[in-house]
C-alpha cells in the first residue's frame, strides 16, 4: 500500500512536470484587455535567464519529495504520526531568490502524503503572539483559549543548501547549480536521509 502511494505520487508529479516540458500548449493565455498583462502556464518551462527559476524549484521539489517518501524512515514517521520541521535553505549562490519556496513546496507535497510538520523557528513569532493575545488580553473565555505550553516539538528537521558555479566567456554564460537536502534527527543530530539535485543552465549571447 505504501509503495503504491509513492508510485502514485511519482506518476502525478511526473505528469505535472511533463506539462512543463511541452511548449506547444493549445490553450492561449488570458489577456488583460490591452493592459499588456496576460496569464501564462505556471507549469511552463521558464527560460528567461540562467537564474534559478520556477521550473528548477518544481523539478527539485519533485525529486526530493519522491526520494524522501521512498525512504523507510518517512514511511515509519507517517505510521507513527511523527512531526517534521523545515529549517531555512542556505543560499550559497551570488544571486537572490527565496529559498523558502523549495521547502514550502516539499512540505506541501509531503503533507498530502500523510506527513505532519510544525512551523519553523523563524515563523514562531506569529504563533507566540496569538497565544499571548488569547491568554493575556482578557478578551477570551478561559475555557476556550489555546493553552500555553502545549505546542509540540518536531523529531526531525529538513535543511539544505543551494550552491552554484558560474563560468563566463565572451559569448557563453554557464551556471551549474547543486541543491542538497537533508533529513536530520533533532535529538541525536544524525542525518537520516540526504539527496541532491544538479542543474546546468547555459546562455549563448
Amino acid at each position: 500500500m505504501k509503495s503504491c502511494r509513492v508510485l502514485l505520487l511519482s506518476a502525478l508529479l511526473s505528469f505535472s512536470l511533463s506539462a512543463c516540458v511541452s511548449t506547444g500548449s493549445t490553450s492561449s493565455p488570458t489577456s488583460g484587455g490591452g493592459s499588456g498583462v496576460s496569464y501564462g502556464d505556471s507549469k511552463a518551462v521558464e527560460t528567461v535567464t540562467t537564474d534559478l527559476g520556477s521550473t528548477d524549484i518544481q523539478m527539485t521539489a519533485e525529486k526530493m519529495t519522491i526520494s524522501m517518501l521512498q525512504h523507510p524512515l518517512l514511511q515509519d514517521i507517517i505510521r507513527r504520526r511523527g512531526l517534521l520541521m523545515a529549517s531555512p535553505v542556505e543560499n550559497k549562490t551570488s544571486e537572490y531568490f527565496d529559498t523558502k519556496l523549495i521547502t514550502d513546496t516539499i512540505l506541501t507535497q509531503l503533507q498530502k502524503n500523510g506527513v505532519r510538520y510544525v512551523i519553523a523557528g523563524d515563523e514562531m513569532q506569529n504563533q507566540t503572539d496569538e497565544l499571548i493575545r488569547q491568554n493575556q488580553s482578557g478578551l477570551y473565555k478561559k475555557s476556550s483559549t489555546a493553552k500555553v505550553g502545549n505546542m509540540q516539538g518536531a523529531q526531525y528537521r529538513i535543511d539544505g543548501s543551494v550552491s552554484s558555479i558560474v563560468k563566463r566567456s565572451a559569448s557563453v554564460k554557464d551556471v551549474y547549480y547543486k541543491i542538497n537536502m537533508r533529513l536530520i534527527e533533532i535529538e541525536s543530530g544524525i542525518v537520516e536521509w540526504s539527496d541532491e539535485k544538479e542543474i546546468r543552465k547555459t546562455l549563448n549571447r
